[in-house]
Order: structure tokens, then sequence, then C-alpha cells
């Protein structure tokens, strides 16, 4: 027998034994392998068995854990089988019915060949005077309306974070974020040599006197649907923290990737203290992420910087991306999706409401996704692995933690991307798993 199914067994051997509980996590395939005395492809190929067979579920850049146990009845009803199709939480793209029509039809007279050669030429960070004027307008609400001149583009929303970040924080520099935070924003500062401090927030978001004794380079902020936790700052809460920033002349980085959900249209960071403000928000959420252009606006003396740090970062939008975006803008085409996602969104939080009542969840009417506090005694590595072994994927709470020793016993569930019925199914079986007790035995 070959020496890695030999290691499978044994592993299994465990497992079925209880040694190794659901929701345990195997060590590191090269730890494992010096443990053992073996080479690491050949614990790579054990661990290869152990998934072909359902006995382990590995979580790319979390590891490999026992999955769950089997199937049954419950005090609250069927689990579904492992077998159903595979839900994927972790994703959030949201997707209106008709949504390919609609956005087929306005890239229809690209196709043109002389629109098309315009259309494929080089994109400067600036963009066009078209596309400027076109975002301006959609992303204006009462009482905050940018200059075109203040509009910069990139690729996507998470590189206008990191074109903002790179043109305000030097290597070393510290970045104030909220304790919990979106994931990526780690990701950039990492790859920056920034150094992110996480800030305490309570019901209403951020504390502002958190900010005036941290010592930092720049603030990103999420002051509208917070993700995770969907909080939006009240009015008066960004007051108080735009005077904080003010006397600091501390530079902020305004995430507004969600704030389409808003209907009222609350008026940015930005309204308050616009020389500091950068403000973030993008076309893939409102629109489709393949496609899609990032945006900055920007304070009118740092417009040359922020271009000049997107364009040394190979950040800058495609031609072909601003034209199609500046059409679906023109046309109405933006505006009908946003208020088919705003409709769909309020949709998925009432079957959130309907299938995991009676748990702790942190959420929004008008958010694409929902904060579970887990029941005892699940934490976030056991219950993310019990899920996965349902064919559910869910965002475990410490990948929002910059705190490497804060480890939130909750999953972030995105709503947007699975169909209606299979979000229905997936809330249904994860709230019979969370009520399984069996399931950690």
């Amino acid at each position: 027998m070959d020496a890695y199914r030999r290691i499978a067994d044994r592993i299994a051997d465990d497992i079925t034994a209880g040694r190794l509980r659901p929701g345990e996590r195997l060590p590191p395939q090269r730890k494992f392998a010096r443990r053992y005395g073996i080479a690491a492809s050949t614990a790579e190929r054990a661990y290869g068995e152990l998934v072909r067979r359902g006995l382990v579920v590995g979580e790319v850049g979390r590891g490999t854990f026992v999955r769950a146990a089997g199937t049954g009845h419950t005090g609250r009803g069927l689990i579904e089988p492992a077998t159903a199709a595979p839900v994927n939480m972790e994703l959030n793209y949201p997707s209106a019915p008709g949504q390919s029509e609609l956005l087929a039809a306005a890239l229809a007279p690209l196709l043109r060949p002389d629109v098309l050669t315009e259309a494929l030429r080089p994109a400067s960070a600036t963009g066009t005077a078209a596309a400027r004027e076109a975002v301006a307008a959609l992303l204006a609400t009462p009482g905050w309306r940018p200059a075109p001149g203040q509009v910069i583009f990139t690729g996507n929303a998470r590189q206008a974070i990191a074109g903002a970040l790179a043109s305000l924080v030097r290597p070393g520099g510290r970045v104030g974020v909220e304790a919990l935070t979106y994931p990526l924003v780690k990701e950039v500062a990492a790859r920056l040599g920034i150094t992110l401090v996480p800030l305490p927030t309570d019901h209403e978001g951020l504390r502002p006197e958190a900010v005036a004794g941290a010592r930092l380079s720049a603030l990103y902020v999420q002051p509208t649907l917070h993700n995770p936790t969907s909080v939006t700052m009240s009015t008066e809460r960004r007051r108080q923290l735009a005077l904080v920033v003010d006397e600091l002349g501390l530079p902020v980085v305004e995430d507004r990737i969600w704030s389409f959900l808003d209907e009222a249209g609350d008026a940015p960071f930005a309204a308050l203290a616009p020389h500091l403000t950068h403000v973030v928000d993008g076309l893939s959420k409102r629109v489709a992420p393949g496609l899609t252009v990032g945006v900055l606006v920007v304070p009118p003396h740092r417009a040359q910087a922020v271009a000049a740090a997107v364009r040394s970062g190979g950040w800058s939008a495609g031609r072909f991306a601003l034209e199609a975006g500046v059409r679906w803008i023109g046309d109405g085409t933006v505006r009908r999706l946003v208020a088919a996602k705003r409709e769909d969104a309020a949709l998925r939080q009432r079957l959130v409401a309907e299938q995991l009542a009676g748990f702790r969840i942190r959420s929004d009417p008008r958010a694409y996704f929902a904060w579970w506090e887990l029941p005892a005694p699940w934490r976030a590595d056991t219950f993310t692995a019990a899920a996965a072994g349902h064919g559910i994927a869910v965002t475990p709470g410490p990948a929002f933690t910059v705190d490497p020793h804060r480890t939130p016993a909750a999953v972030r569930l995105g709503l947007a991307s699975a169909t209606v019925p299979d979000l229905r199914r997936a809330l249904r079986t994860l709230a019979e798993v969370a009520g399984d007790a069996r399931s950690l035995r």
C-alpha cells in the first residue's frame, strides 16, 4: 500500500475513534511532514486522500479541519445532506434579475469598429472627461457632490484603497481601522509595509476618542453599512469624528462601496472633512464584478499625488470598462440595477430573520451580509468547518480582526451570491448545525 494511504488510514482511524473531533484543525502539511519524518508531498497526498474520503475539509488560507458529524434529525428539523449543491456565502456579488440583458444593451454600441477602436486605447488614472462627469453625478448625495476634477479611476475598489493608502502613508506608517475591518485591507497594508492599528467601536461605529490618542498616519473607515457588522454611523457620530480628524490633520480613507444600498443617501464623511477625506467607491457591487471600475474622490490638492500612486501601482482602470460604465450610468442601467438590488437585499435579510430567528445576528435590513455571533460552545473555526461539511462556505470572524489575539466566535454570512432558494436552504441548514450539539461530540 502507498505510504500516503497508510497515513490517511491512521488519521481516519483517529477520526472514527473520536480522538480527532469534528471541527478540529489538522497540523499544517509541512509541520505534519516534519513531525512524522515524511516528504511534504506525501503529507499533501495524505491530506488529499482524507478530503476525497469526505473526512476533512480544506479551507484555503485557514487550514484543514475534521468534518462535522453526519446528517440526521435534530430538535429543529432535518439537516440538509452534504450532497446538496454547494453554497458559497464567502463570496458576496449581488446580481439583479435580467442584469445581463440590461448590460448587454448598453454594450452594443461599443462593438462598432470606430467606437471600439477608441474604447481600447489606454486610459490614464484620471480617465476621460465624460467618465469623470458621469461618476461625479452618480456618487452625489444630498449635501455633497464631488467635482469631476476630484475623480480618479482604478481597476476596482480594492485598488482604490491601495492607491489612497500608498499616496498617504509611507512604509512603517500606522493606519487606524475599526477593530473588525474589511479583510483585504490587511493584505493591502502588508504589501505596502503599513501597520494597521485596531480601534474600538460601539453600536454607532468607530469611537472618536480612540482616534485621538492612537498616533496615526491615516484612518480607514466604513461609516455606511460597515462590513461585516452592517453598522451605519449616525450624523452626530460623524460630526464628532470629523472634529477629531480635523484637529489632528489626519487623512481619512472612507470606504463607501456598499453605500448605494442606502436609499436615503447619507452624505459621506467627505462632506464634513472635505480637505482630508479620500472616498473609495466603485461599480462592482452596483453593476457586476467582472467588468468593473474603482473610484477615488480625493481632495483637490491631492489629485496629482494620488494619480501618481495609482499609475505607479499599475492600478489604473481599463478604458473599455470606463466606456461601458459611462454608458450604463447615462442610459439609466445603473439606476435600475441599484433599485433592484435594494429590493433583493431586503428580501434576503427577511430570509435571515426567518431562518435564524433566536440567534444573535447583527445586520441591517438594507445590507447584503450579516454578522452571526455563534451560540456556545461553537468557535468560528469549528463552525466554519462544520458548515463546510454541509457544502456551505462562510467567513470566520477572525478573518476580519487585526488583533491576532482577538478571535470572535462569529461568522459573516455573505447573502448576495447564492440564489434565493439556495440561500434559504443554506440558512436553514446552518441553523440546524448551530443547534446540533452532536456536531461537537
